[in-house]
């Protein structure tokens, strides 16, 4: 993680960075290109998100990446009120939204836009950052 200081603001430390491990390798460089990609199990198919070592329904170390839809439906969320980060404290309040994507998979990112309803019909966006890219999510433009 960094802890440099913000340029725009000078007493506040900057984000943390992502921790991009071989295992994470595949999933940032795809997100550094707005792509969300997923791990799938080479043996039994199954998708997983986050990136995993081992396949938790077979225990496979073979693993495809997978090209997500980016699209989803809100599972939960929470709005925070109180920053883990000093970095964060700018942006209080702030929603995060837990997404059932059309994958089969769960992914938590932060939320842009007005209301939440459970069930809402979701698309996943990254903003490249400088500290590294950072999932968001809107409301789709599709309707049901």
């Amino acid at each position: 993680m960094t802890h440099d200081t913000n340029p725009s603001m000078p007493d506040t430390p900057a984000r943390p960075s992502p921790k991009i491990t071989p295992l994470s390798a595949p999933y940032w460089e795809a997100a550094a290109q707005g792509r969300l990609l997923l791990q799938s199990c080479e043996s039994c198919g199954k998708v997983r998100h986050y990136p995993r070592m081992l396949c938790d329904a077979c225990y496979s170390a073979q693993t495809n990446w997978i090209q997500a839809s980016h699209l989803g439906k809100v599972h939960s969320w929470t709005v925070c009120h109180h920053a883990f980060h000093p970095s964060f404290v700018a942006d209080l309040p702030y929603t995060l939204v837990t997404v059932d994507l059309e994958e089969g998979v769960r992914a938590l990112g932060r939320w842009r836009g007005a209301g939440l309803v459970i069930g809402d019909a979701v698309v996943a966006q990254f903003e490249q950052r400088s500290e590294g890219p950072e999932l968001f999510f809107t409301a789709s433009p599709r309707t049901e």
